[in-house]
């Protein structure tokens, strides 16, 4: 008869020893750590870690200068549209105009609804001189692309303006401007413009937008009669 199957148990102490010390998960963790930093030290002072070194300083010089043109870059640019703004209110102020945002929030769009001004109240807000001092005349037109409105000298009145809608030209006589004789700006078709004419001063308006029409009002304060005594016409050939 056979023998039974016995279980066979090792006295061997080294036999264990051997068999934890094989086992990875048995190993000290700040040992471990220790060794890949002497792994690491040891790979650094070997010659052949020098590209490795180069490729590492070039990448954050790089980084670092491309910080610096980044933070120069912001600067300059926020430099530049303050510029821009002064020289805009500046152009402005020759052209004897006001824009606003036509969007909200703006100081003439009070809710959601949109803009609602009375032109002479939010000319004389606005600081704008030499407009319509009442609304004895009113005039509502459209402007579509390339097309000209005014172009002319009024004798016997004040005129205020607003513009709105498109890309958008005014132009205003203007003789302390050397060379040309008036100022010129441009109205964007996001934007809201109030302006003034006062009597004896050409003006024009020109729609330079490609697709957008143009939309204004034209406020006098007296009847207009459009004959030649009072009305200059065709004073600019370059419109």
């Amino acid at each position: 008869m056979a023998n039974p199957r016995r279980s066979s148990y090792s006295n061997n102490p080294s036999s264990e020893r051997s068999s934890y010390s094989n086992n990875p998960s048995s190993e000290n963790p700040l040992q471990t750590h220790f060794l890949s930093l002497s792994s690491l030290i040891y790979f650094l002072k070997r010659p052949h870690a020098f590209p490795f070194l180069l490729s590492v300083f070039i990448l954050l010089t790089w980084v670092f200068l491309r910080l610096q043109h980044l933070q120069y870059f912001s600067f300059h640019q926020q430099d530049q549209y303050q510029e821009n703004q002064k020289w805009r209110r500046e152009d402005d102020g020759k052209a004897n105009l006001v824009r606003f945002s036509s969007g909200f929030p703006s100081p003439i769009s009070r809710d959601r609804r949109g803009w609602l001004l009375n032109p002479v109240t939010a000319a004389n807000e606005a600081g704008i001189s030499g407009g319509a001092i009442t609304c004895a005349s009113v005039h509502v037109g459209e402007i579509r692309p390339g097309g000209v409105r005014g172009n002319h000298r009024h004798h016997s009145c004040n005129e205020t303006f607003i513009i709105w809608g498109a890309k958008t030209k005014f132009r205003l006589e203007n003789n302390d401007i050397v060379g040309k004789g008036y100022a010129e700006v441009t109205i964007s078709a996001k934007e809201l413009a109030i302006a003034a004419s006062p009597s004896g001063t050409a003006h024009a308006l020109v729609n330079v937008d490609p697709v957008r029409t143009t939309f204004f009002l034209g406020c006098q304060d007296s009847i207009l009669t459009y004959n030649s005594s009072t009305t200059d016409f065709n004073v600019w050939n370059d419109l």
